[in-house]
């Protein structure tokens, strides 16, 4: 996968780290991950959430 400015940017402002860091460290990627995994769950319940108000 071709690596993109936008992705750069968007790595660096969510997370703090820049991509070269992201790839070379292990533990740095996989805290990223951790964040990401938590986001997405904290998402799908705020959308399930809402998806329950709105057809309540």
């Amino acid at each position: 996968m071709k690596y993109t400015n936008e992705m750069e940017k968007g790595l660096l402002s969510a997370h703090g780290v820049c991509y070269e860091v992201y790839k070379r460290k292990l533990n740095v990627r996989m805290e990223v991950e951790k964040r990401r995994e938590l986001d997405h769950l904290i998402c799908k319940r705020l959308s399930a959430d809402f998806d329950g108000r709105l057809h309540s």
